[in-house]
């Protein structure tokens, strides 16, 4: 699914002359492309599932949000747009972020199904998390949270 949607944006974006969606998208493409090759490694003749290529875009919001915070101390305003935009085109194909309430509810069901009593088991509920809620939660706000409930 997400791939169609990746090539469809890449199609339009090339009629458009949108430069920087077509970049983005030839940066995730490639990204795709690496993850699949290294999955073939593994016997996965098929590829990454969607839930993986949640995780690779999620991956690449990070990284550019680091690189904001660089070019930002750098006093490179221009770069640290390039790379806001970029965020913009990658979350474009994220499904809606939980919200923090939501973020919460999750936790709380987490800690309830893990039986984590304290900070030592905060990995068992981040695991998860992880595995019910790719792609959906934002896994830095969650440990903050887990951290808080089991602080």
């Amino acid at each position: 699914m997400l791939r169609e949607a990746f090539t469809e944006r890449l199609k339009s974006a090339m009629r458009a002359k949108d430069t920087r969606t077509l970049s983005a998208v030839r940066l995730i493409l490639t990204g795709l492309k690496e993850r699949d090759v290294a999955a073939r490694s593994t016997g996965n003749q098929e590829g990454i599932a969607d839930p993986e290529i949640l995780r690779l875009l999620q991956g690449m919001i990070k990284q550019r949000r680091e690189s904001i915070a660089l070019y930002q101390q750098g006093n490179r305003p221009e770069l640290a747009r390039q790379e806001e935009e970029e965020i913009a085109v990658i979350e474009s194909f994220l499904p809606r972020q939980m919200s923090e309430e939501e973020t919460a509810a999750a936790a709380k069901a987490a800690i309830a199904e893990t039986g984590a009593a304290g900070v030592k088991g905060m990995g068992r509920v981040m695991a998860v998390l992880r595995e019910r809620h790719a792609g959906v939660i934002d896994l830095a706000r969650a440990g903050a949270i887990v951290k808080q409930l089991l602080g």
